[in-house]
């Protein structure tokens, strides 16, 4: 795949190019700063963008606010976001407009290049992945508050594996379920958050969207 990378630690950006270079990914531009990545994303759109949240000036929301510009001009670029920290409020808003292409890693998982490699295939591909210390961390929040106080534990953990952008098969697989357990699990879980079943809704994304919202 071809990939952008904006990330402005010098050794990250550096060990991120090798990495991808020795999987085969071509990287057409590793740049420091949002603007540049704009600019490269515009000229020659990637696959894939990996952009680090906080990037000069302010270090503050630059490169989330470039994120949610390349998803709305090039709906067709993936999206993968760096932050150093859980910023619950960043995750919702990098998926507010759905959950097509995108993911939200915290760079500790960097480090573990399997996850990183497999996060970056599945948003390729067409799918979502969310930190799992993100999705945990969300969870924990929100676990006695309405309505996710409604869901079990199997129903809350079933919606973790969701919001991390896992198949129903995969989720499944993790939780050593039976594949219609799941389905009844997910069923559960959309009725519980009371989401609708009108043609033209999907409530998977509704229901990962109602997760980090609460």
């Amino acid at each position: 795949m071809r990939v952008i990378l904006a990330e402005d630690s010098t050794l990250l950006r550096e060990g991120l190019v090798r990495l991808l270079a020795e999987e085969g990914h071509e990287v057409t531009a590793a740049v420091g700063d949002a603007a540049s990545l704009l600019h490269q994303v515009a000229a020659r759109p990637p696959d894939i963008a990996v952009v680090d949240i906080r990037m000069p000036p302010t270090h503050t929301d630059e490169g989330l606010r470039a994120a949610l510009e390349i998803r709305r001009h090039h709906p067709r670029v993936g999206v993968l976001v760096l932050s150093q920290h859980l910023e619950r409020h960043y995750a919702a808003q990098l998926l507010a407009p759905g959950t097509e292409r995108v993911g939200y890693l915290l760079k500790d998982r960097v480090a573990q290049v399997e996850e990183f490699l497999d996060a970056l295939a599945r948003v390729h591909e067409g799918g979502t992945a969310l930190d799992p210390e993100v999705v945990r961390q969300l969870v924990v929040r929100s676990a006695h508050s309405d309505p996710l106080a409604r869901l079990t534990p199997r129903e809350l953990s079933v919606l973790e594996a969701l919001a991390q952008g896992h198949t129903n098969a995969a989720v499944a697989q993790q939780l050593h379920l039976s594949l219609s357990t799941v389905e009844k699990s997910l069923n559960a879980v959309f009725d519980k958050l009371d989401l609708p079943r009108a043609s033209g809704c999907n409530r998977r994304i509704l229901a990962v969207l109602r997760y980090l919202g609460s």
